[in-house]
């Protein structure tokens, strides 16, 4: 079921390394929490759709995966992931507003629900903004919707929401255009820790997107790495969606 799971969290990726790579600058002094939101959604990333045609490297403490993800984006409305080994479509999943569908064929099964369980899964609530969020290198919450504190840590200026809650969240931006390096998601008393990284950007066209990403999931049944590298990004081209679960599939439910 956790390798299930997986397949699903790695429709969340990008990156092109042929670009250059943006160039970035330390954090020196420090400024309100409210200056590094408004400069981090300064960074405008406007589009209609996004192709992207990634690597992606899956690994837990018993099990290590290397495959090829398609991603096609329909800004706000839908996301389609196809996980491909060696040219053959091995899972495609399906994420809309109000639901994730998903199918492997290697266990031939698919699944068909809310985001309750991933979000259970990583730590963390998910919902469709979030995982487009994650997709482009914001912010998986909207950080105007809360209060901060500021802070320089690692030579990056970090926010730490101040809310009291089970889940501890943390901003980490570099300062020059103010993009997003890490987010991390702590709940202490379930022995959880979601962290996601950006360790590098290019700028495309006037738009500045993610090379690369991963994904580290910790809770008390193990460890996950996700590591996702963008091979090609198009903007606001015309394609299809298509989904549909092959014949003879066993439906799942994730606990």
């Amino acid at each position: 079921m956790k390798k299930i799971v997986s397949l699903v969290v790695i429709i969340m990726m990008i990156s092109c390394k042929s670009k250059a790579v943006l160039a970035e600058s330390i954090a020196t002094n420090i400024i309100e929490s409210d200056k590094i939101i408004q400069s981090h959604y300064n960074n405008k990333f406007e589009f209609s759709t996004l192709y992207i045609k990634a690597n992606a490297k899956y690994e837990d403490e018993n099990n290590s995966q290397n495959v090829t993800a398609e991603i096609k984006i329909k800004k706000d409305e839908k996301i389609l992931v196809s996980i491909r080994f060696l040219g053959i479509t091995m899972a495609k999943a399906l994420i809309t507003p109000t639901k994730v569908q998903y199918y492997e064929k290697l266990g031939g099964k698919y699944f068909e629900g809310d985001y309750a369980s991933l979000s259970q899964w990583l730590g963390t609530d998910l919902d469709f903004n979030k995982v487009q969020n994650l997709l482009i290198g914001q912010a998986l919450d909207n950080l105007k919707d809360s209060k901060y504190s500021a802070t320089i840590i690692d030579k990056l200026y970090k926010l730490d929401d101040i809310k009291d809650s089970i889940t501890k969240k943390s901003y980490f931006f570099e300062a020059e255009n103010f993009l997003l390096k890490k987010q991390e998601f702590n709940q202490p008393t379930q022995d959880r820790k979601l962290q996601i990284s950006y360790p590098e950007y290019q700028k495309l066209s006037d738009k500045i997107v993610p090379l690369n990403f991963s994904i580290e999931a910790q809770q008390k049944k193990g460890k996950t790495n996700i590591d996702i590298d963008y091979k090609n990004i198009t903007f606001n081209e015309e394609f299809s969606f298509p989904y549909s679960v092959p014949d003879g599939y066993e439906r799942i439910y994730i606990n």
